[in-house]
């Protein structure tokens, strides 16, 4: 029997995702992060109710240096998941399904949720 000359499928060590696939993955982890997030936000509330020893602890862990860079990553994801959601509202529109807008859209995607997060911190930094 001859052998036909037919296209392997790629390996994975050679095969490299492009980047709608690598931002649409990463758009999935950030949903699940900020599901867990949220999670987390209700149980402190529940906590800080207990009392004035329950609303001390509290406060002393989410002044913890790696509690505050959590919560910064947090408000990254949420910007992030957010900058998403408008760019596949732009997609719905059928104009902008173009290979080059939609690797110049993640790009502004990713620089819009940088820059979100970096606008919140500045806020927070000023007390508003």
């Amino acid at each position: 029997m001859e052998q036909r000359k037919r296209p392997l499928s790629p390996h994975l060590q050679v095969y490299r995702l492009p980047l709608t696939a690598i931002i649409s993955v990463t758009h999935r982890m950030t949903g699940v992060l900020l599901t867990a997030g949220l999670l987390l936000f209700v149980v402190s509330l529940a906590m800080i109710q207990c009392g004035a020893s329950s609303f001390n602890t509290m406060q002393a862990f989410i002044q913890l240096p790696l509690v505050e860079l959590a919560l910064w990553l947090m408000i990254y994801a949420l910007f992030f998941h957010l900058c998403h959601g408008v760019r596949h509202l732009f997609w719905d529109s059928g104009e902008t399904y173009d290979k080059l807008l939609m690797n110049y859209y993640i790009i502004l995607e990713l620089f819009g949720s940088v820059a979100l997060t970096g606008l919140s911190f500045l806020f927070v930094q000023m007390g508003v």
